[in-house]
């Protein structure tokens, strides 16, 4: 735990409230770890996007195979497996393989945020 040095005085309201959480290391204790607060920012950064934001729209209703997303689009096919492929690390979606297509679709976590 990081250690934290407090003024010797502090704003009547402030040292109430860290004395309700249990002291500094109470409040300390309660943050998000580190671990979940880079999950989280993963999931930002990859909600960050117009393009990965249309795309979860577009899954939103049924599965498609990327064709459809590139007309839709108009984008390269690099472009396009770069924002895939960062809306799948984020959970968002997910792809499978049906005969020579891959077919992607929005994942629970990923109707959450359309």
């Amino acid at each position: 735990m990081n250690e934290c040095t407090l003024p010797s005085s502090l704003p009547e309201e402030v040292e109430q409230a860290l004395l309700r959480c249990g002291g500094i290391e109470g409040f300390l204790r309660d943050l998000p770890k580190d671990h979940e607060l880079l999950k989280r920012s993963a999931l930002y950064r990859a909600l960050a996007d117009p393009i990965r934001l249309k795309i979860l729209a577009m899954l939103r209703d049924q599965p498609l195979c990327v064709c459809i997303m590139k007309s839709i689009l108009g984008i390269a096919d690099s472009k396009l497996s770069y924002h895939l492929n960062v809306l799948k690390k984020a959970g968002l979606i997910e792809g499978g393989k049906r005969g020579s297509w891959i077919i992607y679709s929005i994942t629970e976590a990923g109707r959450e945020f359309v």
